[in-house]
């Protein structure tokens, strides 16, 4: 258990941040160019499975991340998943076909299936109880610094430079954010060696029954950021945003104004009221997508969406820390990160599908995800949760 009287901001606490946010840089900065990367290879009609892919591996691994994690130690499975980016980014420049580069975002999803899962434990186990959802809440933040910076940055390499100089960067990036984890001491008390039967995962340690809850809510909610990662770089283009990173600086710059203060809040009045007010904020920021028709409402519109998203974040993974037990504290947040990628994963479809490569339906992509949002809202009420 954490010590209650122990500080938040140590050495240890600042560093794991410091490396999540070199990793978050890593795998977000390609991002806004690969629609247009794709479509040179002539995947144009596929670029929905750019991020479907990425989240379908995340998602599928991490129940074997959340066991090893319980098992093996969280500084295993962060490096694994960090060592993921540094090969997949290298592998990037390389491709020459579709099938190939569809192929790659399958295996560059291994990355976000292990590092967030043994990262976010690794916090729960040195944070005060106390602070619990301010420490989810800094730790958010930390990966909204780097998708806030990396972009923009990745964008301008790709175009002052080259694609190859953007993807050689990003996994330049993953390799310092190791650098910094072997810095790190190992938290898990009780350490298994790694063995083929670590690998082999029952039925029973997929899913965490006590952190379905939140877990419903976490998909529902992060629908929308399929919907953004998918469709924004082409609405960017077609506002006239040259810069298509600009989107995602304004969206987690928002988002790290309110993740820490969401995350005392939660702390203070209880995970589910914070919920329910940033769900109706989420529906709203995302029907002003939908109708943004210049560059600067879009702008004004993604940063509303990134401060309504940081208040939903800390406040559900702390919800799911809160309900689960300390020996299955990796499977509980495994789960919530699968529920996160599933509502990734279906969000990037169903936006990509209801967008169809037509300008004039970007709003119903966005109006969808909104709904989805209240339907996230209507859940918490109507089953009378609390947290």
């Amino acid at each position: 258990m954490p010590n209650n009287d122990a500080p938040l901001y140590t050495p240890q606490f600042l560093l794991l941040c410091l490396s999540h946010i070199l990793f978050a840089g890593s795998f977000n900065m390609i991002i806004p160019e690969l629609p247009a990367y794709l479509s040179s290879l002539g995947g144009e009609d596929y670029k929905g499975l750019i991020i479907a892919l990425f989240t379908l591996t995340a998602g599928l691994s991490r129940p074997f991340s959340g066991k090893l994690t319980d098992t093996v130690g969280r500084m295993p499975v962060m490096i694994f998943g960090s060592l993921v980016c540094v090969v997949c980014s290298l592998i990037y420049p390389l491709l020459s076909s579709v099938a190939g580069f569809l192929l790659l975002r399958l295996m560059h999803g291994f990355s976000t299936g292990f590092k967030p899962t043994a990262s976010s434990a690794y916090v729960a186990d040195i944070a005060p109880y106390y602070r619990r959802g301010e420490a989810m809440g800094v730790l958010g933040v930390s990966m909204n610094i780097g998708s806030s910076i990396s972009p923009p940055l990745g964008s301008w390499m790709a175009n002052v430079f080259s694609l190859d100089l953007m993807f050689y960067a990003s996994s330049g990036l993953a390799l310092l954010s190791i650098v910094i984890l072997l810095g790190l001491r190992e938290t898990l008390q009780d350490r298994q060696r790694m063995a083929w039967s670590s690998l082999s995962v029952s039925r029973r340690e997929i899913i965490e029954p006590r952190a379905l809850a939140p877990a419903v809510v976490i998909a529902l909610s992060y629908l929308s950021f399929g919907a953004i990662l998918t469709i924004v770089p082409d609405q960017s283009d077609y506002l006239g945003m040259a810069n298509k990173g600009l989107f995602f600086t304004s969206f987690t710059a928002f988002s790290v104004l309110s993740r820490i203060v969401a995350g005392r809040m939660s702390d203070r009045f209880g995970r589910v009221p914070v919920l329910k007010v940033a769900l109706v904020l989420s529906a709203v920021s995302l029907v002003l997508i939908g109708q943004a028709h210049t560059p600067a409402m879009l702008l004004a519109a993604s940063g509303f969406l990134g401060f309504s998203t940081g208040i939903v974040g800390p406040a559900a993974f702390a919800w799911v820390v809160d309900r689960s037990s300390d020996q299955h504290r990796g499977r509980a947040l495994a789960t919530a990160y699968i529920a996160l990628e599933v509502g990734i994963g279906i969000g990037a479809l169903g936006a990509a599908w209801l967008y169809g490569n037509k300008a004039e339906n970007f709003p119903i992509a966005f109006y969808w995800t909104a709904v989805m949002a209240l339907a996230a809202l209507a859940y918490v009420q109507l089953a009378k949760l609390k947290g």
